[in-house]
């Protein structure tokens, strides 16, 4: 292989990176290993991917470069022989209501198409079929499919008349002067409660869109309720500005589906016209692979001469969804709506009928959420781009992945401070032999739990309907680690948060849900301030050098006055995505000099917050402080600064943190949604003993997981399936691991052949 087949690093120091020298070889799928915060993301889309798009960028002209974010130059010694880099991450897509999945893929404009060739009747070109051109959109909801709503039982209460009360807008009681509008109307009695008006009385009172009328001795317009409230607290122009309004109109302000429409986005013509009896908005509510099927028929079917190439592109991208697991999905769906690995794999799509070939193609963990089964098939998908030609460098924890690499980079040893060097490099039987961490870990053969807990009590699921669910009857093990397995969209998280999370259950009243949703916190939101950590550490500050705690708050009296505490300093590009510079005056450490004088233990506030966790663990051990850090110790977030912004964090890391926080709250039930979300093989290790400390202090414990290595130490099993969306929502086994292993199912499969090593 000659340098030039090579992506050669020299002297690498992003994050934690120890000035890292290494060579990728190009036109291969290479892996990077490591656990979780050894430096992998930090190499791979730090230092290559961000140095090939930053000089992609300068090949624009000036003009242009004017309206693009303009990244620094990684802190690297020599990049060489790099090619255009793709990145292809799990940041959630656009949560634009006009977003879906077919528009993300490109499929809509092959759909519109056929309808635009094949429709009947008639209706013209396929813009016409696009719920985002005026030609296409339905007219009343201007293409949302929905339109804004107000609850009525949030604004008025039924059983009250008038004279007592009944309207419960702001500004509208009794004795104001909306109220008189309404109460000395001739057409209303103010003393009749609500609920017991004729319905022409209380429609008038709720809906009449303004009429003039003669009341309170004067002509004045009359207007209903509803309209008047959307008028005054809804309408985006007048926005109300004092705060009890504004929180009024966000709890009673809703959307419903468009009553023209139905929810369709399109105007008439366009949602009516058919081809082989199944109108556009039909098609695009099927689930993705029984769309493909209909498109496979129309194609074959020689009715449809006319589309015919359109049919062929349209069923190979339709096979491309159904081949990396989104088969399950309709291409109406939102794209806001998708999780990140789902998004990931939407995204992928767009790139595997590309012309481009000699591209670098980068992913994050593209296995994210996905069964052992799929897993295997996005790995083949994965090789298809390396197959044209394309480097694949993916970063990536799962055996399966690691293993059908050409080659690999093991980053460590640890995380942090203790990782960022390169650990090994080569293929899988080298990994093996190195003596890695990761290697180690190829290495054991995985065994059972010998003894599996037996259950204190059930949870009752009883009939279950939610999403595809088909009338599902379960008990659920308590006192135990149940573990709940399926292919995606097999009606896993509908079961549990559905029937479980809900809070309808009488026995939920003790339930801790965990889950990877975003953590709702400022951009000044940190794991110091959502943990609780930095209160008693700006106590402990203050004492030690007898000043007031607020000057060791960076939203207070210590805040750095030019980047007001944040550390980093925004510029406003209009349209474009906003861009951060570290803050001249305070470098970033956001506070000022004077309070960084003030220090504890050897430290001041700013190099507290520099800390990663394990760091600081070993520092402050006594107190809350230390039991909290103790606890983000035991879900695997050691490596984390404690003043790393929220924002940054992961799905998986997200949830962790959130763990950390309800350990503290006492026994329960505790219900985790893919806790293993992006860690290494002896990170999961460390998460199944602290999931066994929490059972064996008296918890149940639900996880919804596809790890392999989790089914092996669960107590109980409830495989869902067969398959997925209409294809699964049924209980296809209950039982240990060992049966599970026999039961001949797709999961007991793959964890039969997973045991076997």
């Amino acid at each position: 292989m000659t340098s030039r087949d090579q992506i050669r690093v020299r002297g690498a120091r992003v994050n934690n990176l120890r000035d890292v020298d290494v060579d990728i070889p190009k036109r291969q799928l290479t892996v990077f290993t490591g656990v979780s915060g050894s430096g992998k993301s930090s190499l791979v889309f730090g230092t290559i991917a961000a140095e090939s798009q930053r000089l992609i960028n300068e090949t624009y002209p000036a003009f242009v470069q004017s309206f693009m974010a303009s990244p620094s130059r990684p802190d690297v010694d020599a990049l060489e022989n790099l090619s255009a880099a793709i990145v292809v991450d799990q940041e959630r897509m656009g949560a634009n209501s006009r977003s879906t999945v077919g528009t993300a893929t490109d499929v809509n404009n092959l759909m519109r198409l056929v309808w635009s060739r094949l429709g009947t009747p008639e209706v013209g070109p396929s813009f016409f079929f696009s719920f985002n051109t005026p030609q296409g959109m339905c007219p009343a909801c201007e293409g949302n499919g929905k339109v804004s709503a107000v609850d009525e039982s949030l604004i008025v209460e039924r059983t009250l008349s008038l004279n007592d009360g009944a309207i419960t807008v702001p500004g509208m009681g009794v004795g104001t002067w909306y109220w008189k509008g309404y109460a000395e109307n001739p057409n209303l009695d103010p003393t009749v409660p609500l609920q017991d008006l004729p319905e022409e009385s209380f429609n008038y009172l709720m809906y009449q869109e303004p009429t003039k009328v003669k009341a309170q001795g004067m002509n004045m317009t009359y207007e209903g309720v509803i309209p008047r409230v959307k008028r005054m607290f809804l309408n985006p122009e007048k926005a109300p500005g004092q705060k009890h309004a504004r929180e009024f109109a966000e709890r009673i302000g809703t959307f419903q589906p468009c009553p023209d429409c139905g929810g369709t986005r399109l105007n008439e013509a366009a949602r009516t016209a058919t081809v082989e009896e199944a109108t556009l908005p039909e098609a695009l509510g099927w689930q993705i692979s029984d769309l493909l099927v209909w498109v496979e028929r129309l194609r074959d079917s020689g009715q449809a001469e006319r589309a015919r190439p359109v049919l062929v592109a349209l069923a190979d991208l339709l096979g491309s969804l159904v081949e990396v697991g989104l088969g399950y999905l309709s291409l109406d769906r939102e794209s806001g709506t998708l999780s990140g690995g789902e998004a990931q794999r939407v995204k992928m799509v767009r790139h595997l009928g590309s012309a481009l070939t000699d591209i670098t193609y980068v992913f994050d963990e593209p296995t994210v959420g996905l069964h052992p089964h799929d897993i295997d098939r996005m790995t083949s998908l994965l090789q298809r781009l390396r197959d044209k030609g394309n480097t694949v460098l993916v970063v990536e924890h799962k055996p399966q992945v690691i293993k059908r690499a050409d080659h690999i980079v093991d980053i460590g040893p640890g995380a942090g401070t203790h990782g960022g060097r390169i650990i090994y490099t080569g293929d899988v039987d080298g990994l093996r032999a190195s003596g890695s961490l990761t290697g180690e870990h190829l290495e054991v053969t995985p065994i059972l739990r010998e003894n599996p807990r037996k259950p204190k009590d059930h949870l009752e699921i009883r009939g279950a309907s939610t999403h595809n669910l088909r009338d599902v009857d379960v008990d659920v093990p308590l006192g135990v680690l149940t573990v709940i397995t399926g292919v995606a969209g097999s009606g896993k998280s509908s079961l549990i948060h559905g029937s479980i999370a809900d809070g309808s259950m009488a026995r939920a009243g003790d339930l801790r849900v965990v889950d990877q949703t975003a953590i709702r916190g400022s951009i000044r939101s940190n794991p110091a301030t959502y943990t609780g950590v930095l209160d008693p550490l700006r106590t402990a500050f203050a004492k030690a050098n007898g000043v007031k705690p607020a000057l060791f708050s960076a939203n207070s009296e210590g805040a750095c006055p030019n980047c007001k505490g944040l550390g980093v300093v925004y510029t406003d590009l209009g349209m474009m995505a906003g861009v951060a510079n570290t803050c001249e005056v305070c470098e970033g450490r956001r506070y000022t000099d004077d309070v960084l004088r003030y220090t504890l233990l050897g430290l001041n506030i700013a190099d507290v917050l520099n800390l990663p966790i394990a760091e600081a663990a070993k520092v402050f051990t006594s107190g809350n402080v230390g039991k909290i850090l103790g606890r983000l110790m035991d879900v695997g977030l050691g490596y984390l600064k404690l003043g790393q912004p929220l924002s940054t964090l992961s799905g998986g890391e997200r949830q962790r943190i959130k763990l950390a926080i309800r350990m503290g709250e006492g026994a329960g039930i505790y219900v985790l949604d893919e806790p293993t979300t992006g860690l290494h093989m002896a990170d999961i290790d460390a998460m199944l003993t602290m999931l066994d400390r929490l059972v064996e202090q008296g918890n149940s414990v639900i996880v919804i997981e596809h790890s392999l290595a989790v089914m092996t130490h669960a107590d109980w099993i409830i495989d869902m399936g067969p398959g997925a969306g209409h294809d699964g929502g049924l209980v296809v086994f209950e039982g240990t691991p060992a049966e599970l292993a026999g039961s001949g199912t797709m999961t007991g499969e793959h964890l039969a052949a997973y045991l076997k090593g």
